[in-house]
């Protein structure tokens, strides 16, 4: 009854799952609230350097705080198929970097349709690549160091 290994095995089992999983949505959310500021601060100098970021077809110009909440929300996406990943695959690292790109590629699709002017586009472009290259990155790595 008193037999440490017996109650130890399954508790640190789930420890260590657990462990993972805090690590990793902790690397995550830094890596979040970096993407963030980053992109919010690269559509604040778009702006200042005359982008309208407005769309087409009766849109409003899209603000300064939506970046930052869309890009705070795929980024918890981005932690939540990452942690998925680390649970059920056993290629946790290239399956996420697999699937990140190409999110990250469909992601491109609607500023190319959107109708808005070239300036906005190509802004645009660049707002979806700079919180991939903070995430994906962060992601990996800590997904990397939690498989090893």
């Amino acid at each position: 009854m008193n037999d440490p290994g017996v109650v130890a095995t399954p508790t640190s089992g789930r420890t260590s799952h657990t462990h993972r999983l805090r690590g990793l949505a902790g690397t995550g959310l830094i890596a979040a609230l970096a993407a963030m500021v980053a992109t919010t601060l690269a559509a604040a100098l778009a702006q200042a350097a005359g982008v309208d970021f407005r769309i087409p077809d009766g849109g409003e110009a899209i603000p300064l705080s939506g970046f930052a909440v869309v890009t705070g929300f795929f980024s918890v996406m981005g932690i939540v198929i990452a942690a998925a990943l680390l649970r059920w695959s056993a290629h946790p690292v290239k399956r996420f970097v697999w699937t990140a790109l190409s999110l990250t590629a469909i992601s491109l699709v609607p500023p190319l349709l959107s109708g808005a002017n070239t300036a906005t586009i190509s802004a645009l472009l660049a707002l979806h690549l700079v919180p991939a290259t903070v995430m994906i990155p962060a992601l990996a790595r800590s997904l990397r160091a939690r498989t090893d």
